[in-house]
């Protein structure tokens, strides 16, 4: 099955503590007094008027702007400090995209890195497969921290004797572990604080402590007597100081902040990995001891004082991290904040699913809404405020709600609260129901998901029969939705295979993670595979061998993801801070790889490799914009084209995932239809990867380089994407 939240991230993290969430005990809150422990020194920010002085990136799970039910306010609506304190202040972005696989992991990480997850390592995720030298394949785990080893979970001891893929966990296309996204920062001698971010924190204590504190320390031995413990003191909160910090000395135990493969070398780095040695320099009030914004100590549900688990990060203990490092004089801090749609509980282990409207989740959504007035309260008479501080909100990805129509017709969670008779995806045994529908009993596994990747034991060549065969089953795979009650004969809305699944940047340096082909679902469906018989007769729903729905009171996962579908594909970013027009909202097309360079641009620094996204600059004040970037009338013409070409959920993207998906069904003789659309698609992609790149280096040249781009040269290659659209179009209606 699959797990909570951040979300399905962890049947790998559970016994190194992961499913601990945050019980509260009241001790004195912290008022203003006392603040700022630690001034903020030799952090060089290169904003134009040097009038950014921090930092502060929030990005949540699965929270959105628009609505999932027309008469609940959305959550961004139920959250009115931080939705005002956006569009009052700065700019939202209400047409901004994720990437795919669309998930917590690929989202955020495409977000901090500013590439697609073919240049980083993580397309499927939160977990995923790879094949085995024997043709099997295994599970990994995308969350881990950034120098990590590809993490099977399989183990203790780490890496698994069976495991043969030793590649980094953050996999770049040259095959080197992906460059860190806190290094422009640290080399401009800023501190940073990460809160539960993906990746640039230990994320576990099984690979990541012998990583980063080596398999003979102190830190490995807690892990072994206390673990509990060790998963509070390690995970989730760390620092990545600038050299020579005294924050991250070792006398505060700091240690080095490794990254081997750095362009342009990392060395003399260290940083503070962990609560245990974080909490003592930020939060000094409480002697270390982490309290959330209303003084109450964040603790695990056992008791364990520390990180609390991430699903235990709900807006008053991230906010309260965020704030104490601020506060100490950690002028950058990137933090993670858990959803709040889903009921994780306060005493452990009941964690279940909501719907829109129902008085939990509304309730969450409250208590959110409270953080932020008391976050930005707090800040503001810290000094720390929109005049001075660049403030970034986004979201991973977007959710599907699975779940019978709320009762009463109308309500809006508000004057009236919803409620329903059935909440909960339909879980599904994929390879049963091939067996049992075609009588197929090939044997493959899945990563389980919305959209499930598919590892056909073997590792057959795409064009291998067996292969073919089950591609088409897939295409036409038919069953009875146990919502319905009907026989439902479009499950599978699209197929990629490797030809595809390069287009949609899924394959990366590792040729091991490369899923045999990619399916993806009708977004109320949640595939998983197991080696058991065919099925019986599909059974009256909701309860059957093969495909169900669980009772209510056990239903803990209702909001699906990973998908194609609008609702899952589309997301939001809030802007404020100097340099950012006050537009309220702006809709110009944008996806998660733009966040990264939007950022550094406001900021004055650049990264130490080439980006995949683009500059939103049509939300900065011109003031802060090179010429480059504001002398040429057919720039954003430019930008615009190549977001269509380039995204995962572009114009050519798209188009050519339902060109795949009429290969992958096809049944023409000899297999003659799929060899030519293979073929062609084959060549498009090389074409637009090709052109991409070509657009990508202009802008960044405009951008980051100060090397305006003509207007003839830009029409040139507006003229050529517009043609290979025009060719991607073609290709479609052909067949």
């Amino acid at each position: 099955m699959h797990l909570p939240s951040r979300a399905r991230r962890a049947l790998a993290l559970a016994s190194a503590g992961f499913l601990a969430v945050s019980a509260m005990a009241a001790t004195p809150a912290v008022t203003g007094s006392g603040r700022v422990a630690r001034a903020t020194t030799g952090c060089d920010l290169q904003s134009a008027g040097d009038n950014i002085q921090h930092v502060i990136y929030i990005q949540f799970d699965n929270t959105h702007f628009r609505r999932d039910d027309p008469n609940v306010p959305s959550d961004l609506e139920q959250m009115p400090h931080l939705l005002n304190f956006i569009q009052s202040n700065g700019t939202l972005l209400t047409n901004d995209h994720t990437v795919l696989i669309s998930h917590t992991a690929t989202g955020i990480l495409s977000s901090l890195t500013g590439v697609y997850p073919d240049r980083m390592g993580q397309p499927v995720s939160n977990s995923f497969r790879y094949f085995t030298n024997s043709g099997a394949s295994r599970t990994g785990v995308a969350f881990a921290y950034w120098t990590s080893p590809l993490f099977d979970p399989a183990g203790p001891p780490f890496p698994p004797a069976a495991q043969d893929d030793l590649t980094p966990e953050m996999v770049n296309e040259n095959g080197k572990i992906a460059p860190a996204p806190w290094v422009p920062y640290t080399r401009a001698g800023c501190d940073v604080g990460a809160v539960a971010t993906a990746n640039t924190i230990l994320e576990n204590t099984g690979i990541d402590v012998p990583t980063v504190f080596g398999a003979s320390s102190a830190e490995a031995t807690e892990v072994s007597t206390n673990p509990g413990q060790a998963f509070a003191d390690f995970v989730g909160i760390g620092v990545h100081c600038a050299a020579g910090s005294s924050l991250c000395s070792t006398a505060n135990n700091g240690k080095p902040d490794a990254l081997p493969d750095e362009p342009g070398g990392y060395s003399g780095y260290k940083g503070l990995f962990g609560a245990k040695y974080v909490d003592p320099q930020v939060f000094p009030a409480t002697s270390g001891v982490p309290v959330d914004l209303d003084g109450n100590t964040i603790q695990d549900s056992t008791g364990h004082v520390g990180f609390p688990g991430f699903d235990g990060m709900e807006a008053t203990n991230s906010l309260s991290w965020v704030a104490h490092m601020q506060e100490a004089g950690v002028p950058v801090t990137y933090a993670y904040i858990s959803d709040a749609h889903d009921n994780h509980g306060t005493a452990g282990g009941n964690h279940v699913a909501m719907g829109p409207g129902q008085a939990g989740y509304t309730a969450q959504l409250a208590a959110y809404d409270d953080a932020f007035n008391k976050f930005f309260t707090r800040l503001n008479s810290d000094g720390i405020n929109k005049t001075n501080t660049l403030f970034v909100f986004t979201v991973d990805e977007g959710d599907h709600f699975v779940g019978s129509d709320p009762s009463p017709a109308g309500c809006n969670g508000s004057t009236t609260p919803c409620t329903y008779s059935q909440i909960g995806e339909i879980n599904a045994d994929l390879r049963r129901m091939i067996r049992t529908q075609y009588g197929d009993t090939i044997n493959f596994t899945v990563h389980s998901d919305d959209a499930p990747n598919v590892y056909v034991t073997g590792n057959p060549v795409r064009t291998n029969a067996a292969v073919r065969q089950l591609e088409r089953e897939s295409a036409g795979l038919t069953w009875l939705n146990p919502y319905t009650g009907l026989v439902q004969s479009n499950i599978t809305v699209a197929l990629a295979d490797p030809v595809e699944e390069k287009i949609l940047h899924m394959v990366t340096a590792d040729p091991k993670r490369t899923p045999t082909f990619t399916l993806f679902a009708d977004p109320e469906w949640f595939f998983f595979a197991t080696g058991g018989p065919d099925c019986s007769t599909p059974p009256v729903p909701p309860i059957g061998p093969c495909v169900s729905i669980p009772p209510p009171s056990t239903q803990t996962f209702a909001w699906n993801h990973g998908d194609i579908q609008d609702e899952i594909a589309s997301t939001w970013v809030g802007y404020v801070g100097p340099g950012v027009k006050h537009l309220g909202t702006a809709s110009p097309w944008t996806d998660h790889t733009d966040l990264r360079p939007t950022i550094l641009s406001l900021l004055g620094l650049t990264d130490d490799y080439r980006s995949d996204g683009r500059v939103i600059w049509e939300i900065l004040d011109p003031s802060v914009l090179p010429a480059s970037l504001t002398s040429s009338a057919k720039i954003t013409d430019l930008a615009n084209v190549y977001k269509q070409i380039e995204a995962s959920f572009g114009d050519f993207s798209m188009t050519s995932l339902r060109i795949s998906t009429t290969a992958l069904a096809s049944t023409s003789v000899g297999d003659r239809t799929y060899g030519l659309i293979e073929t062609k698609l084959a060549d498009l992609g090389a074409q637009r990867d090709a052109l991409a790149l070509q657009i990508s280096q202009a802008l960044a040249g405009a951008e980051f380089g100060g090397v305006a781009i003509s207007n003839s040269t830009a029409s040139k290659l507006i003229g050529k994407a517009n043609g290979l659209l025009d060719k991607i179009h073609q290709l479609e209606a052909d067949f």
